[in-house]
């Protein structure tokens, strides 16, 4: 089963419209960590209701209360998760389809080149560039165009449907773990019924160039070490007399990881194995070389000159960064104080099978011996953390497959390299075109250095397999000033997103 050429066709004929509706969304600034911003978040919940409610899912806005705020309930709401159904046919699969509809920040005088809430479509360079392009209204808008194709030629879905669009992702996820667990308790009675497998957009290939594939993300534990001595700041005149908190803080510091990234807390690595031959190669694959991580960090500072070594420590081998002194003098003034109170700051990236509280452990029991041996009379006041689990999945799966199936057009009937109508101007009216070469390649699989817990929310309380298909290119900027997305990726990623369906259609076992 293979997508219907009259569904690719259609997005490429309609890609002005399809274009027109990312711009409404974008209009919307559903910026969920502005209270100011609330109810344009709330909006945007109820334009995107409406949206898919016209090309046939039965969809509800579920409120979620009050927002906590500093442990208390505020007398501000929370956006409403949109949860929605297409489709009960028992000898089909089941998909469940994740997205957000809110937004990070963003202000022109950030350094935006354009108002970042107004799409701005520039065909010649094949880039839209407006807050929310890539992060994640494009993405969520592909599966609403994917709907409006069939809905308008009256094709039938190779799959059922069931959607999870919340509005707090980018604010910690405020009320969708809650709403998960209710929804999956229910069974079939839930909006969660017979899923078989689950897909999140929320991503970016790696690169320019290559598609990619994501299985897994790194945990992590964010710690806050604070260490007090003097009752106030003090003159430096009292250095050499007095034991400094600053002092013993970065003492702390200095024994957590070493300059090669080894992390030196006794105990980290236990449990973590050693990569594989067949994972090493699966590294020396992806089209991401050590001059690419030198060149996204700024400067040549890779650990190693071996591809395999560099990308393993960004995406797959635990690690260990120091952030910052809270307390500490700032600024460019000269001054001198020594700080009565100061914390420091560090997290580490977790991988399996570690967990933030065997970590926390572990940390704890290590800083508190390191301490007692500074002999010391400052006070280790306390040790905080905060953090979220690892997940890694399962990418021989089936729905693996048929996303890497869907993502190499080769291997379909009909090519998922489209073209724009000629009066759209641009590179699309050119056959030759080098965007016709984009998805002509075997998808990268890896591993993300960082973290989306809401993976880690439907890996737990569903236990389907989960794999996170990108629709936008690794320099789109998602949460940075000009977040982008090319106008080839957002048509061609609406076709891939239902070029996948088929494929699971196709690929998942038979009931």
């Amino acid at each position: 089963m293979v997508a219907p050429k009259a569904f690719l066709d259609f997005i490429d004929d309609h890609g002005k419209e399809l274009i027109d509706r990312l711009k409404e969304a974008v209009a919307i600034p559903s910026v969920s960590g502005d209270p100011a911003r609330r109810e344009d978040v709330k909006r945007m919940a109820a334009w995107l209701l409406e949206q898919l409610g016209r090309f046939g899912v039965n969809a509800e806005a579920v409120p979620l209360g009050e927002q906590i705020v500093d442990g208390t309930p505020s007398d501000l709401d929370l956006p409403p998760i949109l949860l929605g159904r297409i489709g009960a046919d028992p000898k089909k699969p089941t998909v469940l389809i994740y997205g957000h509809y809110d937004v990070q920040p963003a202000q022109k005088s950030d350094g935006w080149t354009t108002e970042p809430f107004e799409l701005h479509v520039d065909y010649s360079n094949d880039k839209m560039t407006g807050r929310g392009t890539t992060d994640d209204k494009g993405p969520v808008l592909g599966w609403v165009n994917v709907l409006e194709a069939h809905h308008a030629l009256g094709i039938e879905l190779p799959v059922n449907l069931r959607f999870c669009f919340e509005g707090m992702e980018e604010s910690g996820c405020e009320g969708l773990d809650a709403l998960v667990a209710e929804e999956a308790a229910k069974g079939d009675q839930g909006y969660f019924d017979n899923v078989d497998c689950i897909c999140i957009s929320d991503t970016c290939w790696l690169n320019t160039n290559t598609p990619g594939l994501t299985y897994g993300l790194r945990g992590v534990a964010y710690f806050h070490v604070t260490i007090s001595g003097p009752g106030a700041d003090l003159h430096s005149g009292f250095g050499g007399s007095v034991f400094e908190p600053m002092t013993d803080l970065i003492a702390l510091m200095s024994k957590l990881v070493t300059s090669d990234a080894r992390i030196l807390i006794p105990g980290i690595y236990d449990g973590v194995k050693p990569a594989s031959e067949e994972e090493i190669e699966l590294y020396n694959k992806i089209d991401f070389s050590v001059a690419d991580v030198e060149q996204a960090a700024g400067g040549k500072i890779a650990i190693s000159d071996d591809k395999a070594t560099v990308l393993m420590g960004r995406m797959r081998n635990p690690s260990l960064s120091l952030h910052g002194i809270v307390g500490a003098s700032s600024g460019v003034e000269t001054k001198t104080v020594i700080p009565a109170r100061v914390t420091g700051k560090f997290s580490l990236r977790l991988v399996p099978p570690q967990t933030p509280e065997d970590v926390k452990i572990k940390v704890e029991t290590y800083l508190r011996s390191e301490f007692a041996k500074l002999n010391t009379k400052n006070t280790l006041e306390s040790i905080r953390m905060e953090g979220g689990s690892a997940w890694v999945e399962d990418y021989k799966h089936y729905n693996y497959e048929a996303a890497k199936n869907a993502t190499e057009v080769s291997r379909l009937e009909h090519s998922l390299v489209g073209r724009l109508p000629t009066h759209f101007g641009g590179p699309f009216a050119s056959p030759t075109s080098s965007l016709q070469e984009i998805w002509l390649k075997t998808p990268d699989f890896f591993r993300e250095g960082g973290s989306i817990p809401v993976t880690l929310t439907f890996a737990e309380k569903l236990g389907k397999n989960i794999v996170l298909l990108p629709m936008g290119r690794g320099d789109d900027g998602a949460h940075s000033t000009n977040e982008k997305v090319n106008i080839s990726n957002y048509l061609q990623g609406s076709k891939l997103l239902g070029a996948y369906l088929y494929e699971v259609a196709k690929l998942a076992p038979k009931t």
